[in-house]
């Protein structure tokens, strides 16, 4: 006789939902007021006239954000302010990240830091940094050996 497990769909989608819970509790972060917060993604793209650089920052408010520009790099920081809530019961779970934030990126070619323009629309921070003009007008010799 041949012994057969009963397979039951439902026991095995509870037991994944158990441990998808704890795995959700052991990676929620947990809010440090001395460190940073949490770093925003960022895309960049080079064109010929300029570069133009985006980041990530939704809930940030504009006022909260720092954008400071040499020649050669960009740092952008800023602030999440955390909500205050107060409950009666139950328990709140987040994967927001709250805290401060600073993020340093180098440029791929120097840019005119005095004609950076930045707009900040649906949590996207879109920054357009024109490239300084030796840069629009270089021209580099590429020795074939």
């Amino acid at each position: 006789m041949t012994l057969m497990r009963y397979y039951s769909p439902f026991r095995e989608m509870q037991s994944l939902q158990r441990e998808m819970n704890h795995l959700f509790e052991s990676l929620a972060p947990v809010t440090n007021k001395d460190k940073l917060g949490f770093v925003p993604a960022a895309e960049m793209e080079e064109t010929r006239e300029a570069i133009n650089l985006k980041l990530e920052v939704p809930g940030i408010d504009p006022k909260d954000i720092d954008v400071e520009v040499t020649a050669e790099s960009i740092t952008i920081s800023g602030q999440r302010h955390e909500e205050t809530k107060t409950e009666e019961e139950g328990t709140t779970r987040t994967e927001f990240r709250y805290g401060q934030f600073s993020r340093t990126i180098g440029l791929p070619a120097r840019v005119q830091n005095t004609e950076v323009k930045a707009e900040y629309k649906d949590g996207i921070l879109k920054v357009t940094l024109p490239k300084a003009e030796a840069e629009k007008n270089k021209v580099v010799k590429v020795n074939v050996g």
